[in-house]
């Protein structure tokens, strides 16, 4: 038989999108080179962050947020420089992306029965001039339920069209090539793979043990991006963030192989900003994985004094959660691969929170209770943990024997306790006042300004070497890849499109594979909250154009 679509990848945006499909009555193939159990991709991993503009939640928070204002932080933070070519179709897609964001997005996931944590968090938040990188205000806005929450809905409606009949769900099937026929895209072929028992995120075989084919009518690519393929992203790691690091922590499952890029290109697509990608500079090893090499972020507040390999205090913007780009890039020209955190017990009871669903129990399991606990003493269970079992925390009661701990696990000894003993003392002077000099002193003062910082994402400010604060605890701090920024060029149908600049018959791409829309809708930069929702944003946009269109 042939299908009116097939789509290649089970995670959020081919959800998405053949949930736009089934609502038309089309007939959909969806194919997966994993299991069942893995629907929904890194999408049911993430920590469930939604960017909004304007929000109810917003709103009952006193901030006051625009569209325009949204559109003036996207651009500055894109920093779109290609716009004759390869951020032609970015750049529309990231006008429209904003306009859904400040529009009827909230409405739309509220309708799928998605809901939000009341306080919105401040990711990204520049530390330079107004019209340049970072969010203006908060804008994160935490899924209740977090990342499974996201996918549940699309999941729960694809599994009923597949109960149905309206959706054939191959799993186990990999694609290797498309089908075509006089220039046109029609259909997919690869091999099936050998059942696998693997829970959800483990590595699965890639046993082969026969082959298919089918026919469709479109094909939409969304199989995700290139972050677990070390070789690849060192191939396209760009020469302004300096050498390829040599050790880095792998954010996402083994399965992101980046395999659908080179064989779309392959038949003729077009890949754009290869150089442009989004990893994370506060990774740690996580002491229980999931995947290989798995690491996982820490989303810090503002307050952790931020070293690099050698002891010297980053200047701004390279604060904790100010500039993700800018730090990496700092960190990279230092010639190492690592930087540290040193802060207190009480900046990481109330500043840490680690990136993903399986990190934070208490919002992915609903429970209101456990999300009360956070107020009380201590870091949360999950921080705990890694605090006890991590191999990246050193814990201390002298600041002499943390230096040495460092050193200890770095396995060399390039810090000098007295040079981080005066940078710290350096620091702690400037708490005696509530004005200072010190930039990230005065975003520390400004943070808590915001109701939702001061309550629940921001110590107050405090001596970090006042022994009444210890233990003192030091952190290492590894690259950790996650994003690829730049992807597949295509229109703003989700068509992909040549090397000609024209779409080619019957290929479309949503989510990640296409740079989140029109191979890098957010430029060299991301301002949170946008993967999953440039995902949500994208198999909407071409669902919804090829169930017209068919």
């Amino acid at each position: 038989m042939t299908y009116d679509v097939a789509i290649v990848g089970a995670g959020l945006a081919g959800l998405v999108a053949a949930c736009e499909l089934v609502d038309a009555k089309k007939k959909v193939l969806l194919v997966d080179q994993e299991s069942e159990n893995s629907m929904g991709g890194q999408a049911y991993w993430s920590f469930g962050g939604i960017f909004l503009v304007d929000s109810p939640e917003q709103r009952r928070l006193g901030i006051k947020d625009s569209r325009e204002l949204a559109w003036q932080d996207w651009l500055g933070t894109a920093g779109f420089d290609r716009l004759e070519d390869e951020d032609s179709w970015a750049y529309k897609w990231a006008r429209a992306y904003v306009d859904f964001a400040a529009g009827e997005k909230y409405e739309w996931l509220r309708s799928k029965g998605i809901k939000f944590f009341p306080v919105v968090g401040w990711a990204e938040r520049g530390g330079s001039l107004a019209g340049e990188h970072g969010n203006s205000v908060p804008r994160f806005h935490i899924v209740w339920g977090t990342g499974p929450s996201i996918v549940k809905p699309f999941a729960d409606k694809v599994q009923q069209a597949i109960n149905e009949g309206l959706i054939d769900f191959k799993p186990r099937h990999r694609v290797d090539e498309f089908i075509q026929h006089n220039g046109q895209i029609t259909g997919v072929c690869g091999t099936v793979l050998a059942e696998t028992f693997v829970n959800r995120g483990e590595k699965s075989s890639r046993l082969g043990i026969g082959e298919f084919s089918y026919e469709a009518r479109a094909v939409i690519v969304a199989s995700g991006g290139i972050g677990a393929n070390f070789d690849l992203v060192r191939k396209n790691w760009p020469a302004r963030l300096g050498t390829p690091p040599k050790n880095m922590v792998c954010g996402v499952p083994a399965y992101v192989d980046g395999r659908m890029l080179e064989i779309t290109e392959h038949a003729g697509g077009r890949i754009v900003n290869r150089d442009r990608m989004w990893h994370y500079t506060e990774g740690l090893k996580n002491w229980d994985p999931i995947w290989p090499n798995h690491g996982i972020r820490i989303l810090p507040g503002p307050s952790s004094l931020w070293f690099d390999a050698e002891g010297n205090r980053f200047h701004a913007p390279n604060f904790p959660g100010f500039d993700t780009l800018s730090t990496l890039e700092a960190i990279q020209k230092t010639g190492y691969d690592y930087s540290w955190f040193i802060l207190t017990e009480k900046i990481i009871e109330k500043e840490f929170a680690l990136s993903g669903s399986e990190q934070n129990p208490d919002l992915t399991n609903k429970s209101i209770g456990d999300v009360l606990k956070r107020i009380l003493p201590g870091p949360p269970a999950p921080i705990q943990a890694f605090k006890k079992h991590g191999e990246d925390f050193v814990i201390a009661n002298d600041l002499k024997d943390l230096v040495a701990g460092m050193n200890k696990l770095a396995g060399n000894e390039l810090l000098d306790f007295m040079k981080i003993k005066e940078q710290i003392l350096a620091r702690d002077r400037e708490m005696d006042n509530k004005f200072t000099k010190d930039l990230q002193v005065n975003a520390i003062h400004g943070a808590r300004k915001y109701v939702g910082d001061k309550l629940v994402r921001v110590a107050k400010p405090h001596k970090i070497l006042d022994p009444k604060n210890w233990p003192l605890i030091a952190v290492r701090l590894n690259i950790l890849t996650r994003k690829t920024l730049g992807g597949l060029q295509t229109n703003l149908d989700g068509a992909v499109l040549g090397m000609d600049g024209e779409p080619i018959s019957g290929l479309f791409a949503a989510g990640e594979v296409s740079g989140f829309g029109g191979g890098g809708v957010h430029g060299y930069r991301a301002l949170e909250g946008t993967f999953v929702g440039g995902c949500l944003f994208s198999g909407r946009q071409v669902g919804r154009y090829l169930s017209q269109q068919l």
